[in-house]
């Protein structure tokens, strides 16, 4: 798919390197936008940059480190001449019950989560004009519990939150912000899912549309919260869940546990 709803464009994408960024960041190019991509995985995003051509580059980035976040926006205006779109897209997952939380690895949930997207704003915003657009992360978690993800849902709906203060601040500058709720999709961080087919099977069963969520998927409907096409759209979340937030979410944890008991 390629066509010109981004042409002359500039946009930066966090977790770039693979899954959901990568998608992105190769159907924002498609459309005529030159990307930064920025990822923890530093050789892997220059690799995938250079696959790209020269309408991308990279940079390393660790979006809880706000330093790391303002050079790769700074360099995004210093190699391509502005900045129009920021997705804030990278995110890292966690499994434990309440009771059993490891406090470090909890926070760090939220640090690249929660704070990755207010740090994106944040240096976006300051290098953006009017008509540009942000775009974050969330997650059908973000309204949909699930036991043993304490730190990813509240990361999540977080992020959703946060998509509204930074709309009411911003929009009197013209920056629409708003946030993108996947279901399940699979990338590297949900792979671990396909190895327990009855995981998979529980999602689908409670999902009432009979099809499946992909990352090129999350990357259309990141296009067009970037496009002038929803250019009166601003503080939303939009799930894309195949309408699983109206059902329940999965017990992933009763799962893993009948596996470990079937498990000689």
């Amino acid at each position: 798919m390629s066509g010109t709803q981004l042409a002359g464009r500039v946009a930066v994408v966090t977790g770039g390197a693979s899954g959901i960024g990568l998608a992105t960041a190769r159907r924002f190019i498609a459309e005529g936008a030159r990307v930064m991509i920025g990822d923890i995985e530093g050789d892997r995003a220059a690799d995938v940059a250079a696959g790209l051509g020269d309408a991308a580059a990279s940079r390393p980035c660790d979006v809880g480190v706000e330093g790391d976040v303002e050079a790769l926006f700074e360099d995004a205006v210093d190699q391509f001449g502005g900045l129009h779109i920021a997705f804030a897209n990278a995110g890292i997952g966690g499994f434990s019950p309440v009771v059993d939380v490891d406090v470090p690895s909890w926070m760090r949930v939220l640090e690249v989560n929660l704070l990755g997207p207010l740090l994106s704003i944040k240096h976006a915003a300051r290098r953006m004009g009017h008509g540009a657009s942000i775009i974050l992360t969330s997650s059908l978690n973000a309204v949909q519990p699930a036991i043993g993800m304490s730190a990813y849902c509240c990361s999540k709906a977080g992020v959703a939150m946060l998509a509204q203060v930074a709309a009411l601040e911003l929009g009197p500058q013209g920056i629409r912000v708003n946030a993108i709720g996947p279901g399940l999709v699979r990338t590297g961080l949900t792979d671990g899912m396909w190895l327990i087919p009855q995981i998979v099977e529980d999602f689908d069963e409670n999902a009432p549309l009979d099809t499946t969520t992909t990352a090129d998927d999350v990357a259309n409907l990141a296009t067009f919260l970037a496009s002038d096409e929803s250019r009166s759209i601003s503080g939303t979340l939009q799930l894309i869940d195949r309408a699983a937030h109206t059902k329940r979410y999965p017990d992933i944890l009763t799962h893993l546990n009948q596996v470990g008991a079937a498990t000689p």
